[in-house]
């Protein structure tokens, strides 16, 4: 109300002055005010903006100069063949990644064919071998006038075991279940491989030696691992037992000298002696162990492998003489079951694989001792792998705390000056 009350006195004075025209005019032109208002606030809006692109143009311009001619720089003050040097053996390590990579799909692929061979071939032979004797003794039971049907019956079990005579010496000779077991273990070895390799990519980039060492390890699991079987496959029957041995054997070694500790590395002369007594433990203990069983093992299935295709051949000789009350049908029989027993026994409880996974894990502890003999025969510490850095590998690889592994390292060295052999085994993984 008040408001209103001024604007009214204010218009009742001007319709009063000398110069009412004037200020009439001066009302009209005020919608024009906002109009030249709004024009300079546009100028001075249009100044601004333009005043702040310049300012970012020339932030951008003096941040990104510095940067591209840095890059123009150093483009061209590196020489070319560092560049070519450093891709070319980085290409050459992943080439060799690629080809672990492809190596795990064969071995994996390769495995489980061969593990369903040995269970086709255990369930055919079986199969035969027991029909051949159902067969044997139905003969006997015939009349001996039957002829023709006597006949054909003799005969049919005749090829029936000399079939399974056949198969059981195929079988036995490239034993399926280690096979299965061999390419399960390069697998993932390799798996294990390529996961080393990833890492060394991940951490920094390859060097020729990166390339060098990759190369030797690939070739020795191809070797220790094979994929034909023709002229390459690893003796089912040796003479002796040997751990698997899937690591490069050229490794150059030096001289093992005297070494003043002094923390160096992550080593001292403490964790020295703990790592000795350790490899004193997994010699004497866990690798004979494991070379004892594999040497029964491989006794047991000798003595299968001998005994099925001598059972069947017994029976497919013994099938002729089939008769009524004939010598020839005890034999044939008798011979028949017990064949499939032993083929049973065998194929079904994989005596083979049992074999493989000894050898295995026999290699696993002969590779733990290889790698800690070679670390400590190195005479600079600096040369060596970080010692708190391997200590944990081999906690790791034993199953073990560092406790533990401590512990076991004293029991070790008590029991050597007490001339008593340890107790207790290095890993709790086997």
């Amino acid at each position: 109300m008040a408001s209103l009350q001024t604007s009214t006195l204010m218009l009742s004075s001007s319709s009063s002055s000398s110069f009412p025209s004037k200020r009439i005019n001066a009302a009209l032109q005020l919608p024009e005010l906002p109009t030249d208002r709004l024009t300079v606030i546009k100028t001075r809006t249009r100044k601004m903006v333009e005043g702040l692109n310049l300012k970012v143009d020339g932030f951008t311009n003096t941040a990104t100069t510095p940067l591209l001619n840095n890059n123009v720089a150093t483009t061209t003050t590196t020489p070319n063949h560092v560049d070519q040097s450093f891709n070319s053996t980085t290409a050459k390590f992943y080439a060799i990644l690629e080809a672990v990579a492809e190596r795990v799909e064969m071995h994996s692929n390769l495995g489980e064919q061969r593990d369903n061979w040995n269970s086709l071939l255990l369930n055919s032979i079986n199969m035969i071998t027991l029909t051949a004797s159902t067969m044997a003794g139905v003969a006997a039971a015939t009349t001996v006038g039957a002829g023709v049907p006597l006949l054909a019956m003799k005969l049919s079990s005749t090829l029936l075991f000399s079939a399974a005579t056949g198969m059981l010496l195929v079988m036995n000779k490239i034993q399926p279940s280690q096979l299965a077991e061999e390419q399960r273990n390069a697998s993932r070895l390799f798996r294990q491989l390529k996961s080393k390799f990833q890492t060394i990519v991940a951490l920094r980039s390859p060097t020729e030696q990166d390339v060098k060492d990759a190369m030797e390890k690939v070739l020795a699991l191809d070797k220790a691992y094979p994929l034909p079987l023709v002229g390459a496959m690893i003796e089912k029957f040796p003479k002796t037992f040997e751990p698997s041995v899937w690591w490069p054997q050229n490794q150059s070694q030096t001289s093992r000298n005297h070494i003043s500790f002094n923390g160096k590395n992550g080593w001292s002369e403490e964790l020295e002696a703990e790592m000795r007594e350790i490899i004193e433990v997994v010699k004497a203990k866990d690798r004979e162990d494991y070379e004892r069983l594999g040497n029964l093992a491989l006794k047991i299935n000798k003595s299968l492998a001998i005994a099925g295709p001598l059972l069947t051949g017994i029976a497919a000789v013994s099938s002729p003489f089939v008769g009524n009350g004939s010598w020839g049908t005890v034999v044939a029989v008798t011979a028949g079951a017990l064949a499939s027993t032993v083929n049973a026994f065998e194929h079904g409880a994989q005596v083979g694989m049992v074999i493989e996974m000894y050898r295995n894990s026999a290699g696993f502890f002969k590779l733990m001792e290889d790698s800690i003999g070679a670390t400590l025969e190195e005479s600079d510490v600096e040369k060596r792998e970080n010692g708190e850095l391997f200590r944990m590998k081999v906690a790791l690889g034993l199953g073990r705390s560092f406790p533990q592994l401590k512990d076991i390292a004293r029991k070790s060295a008590s029991s050597r000056l007490e001339g008593t052999a340890i107790d207790e085994f290095a890993s709790k993984l086997f």
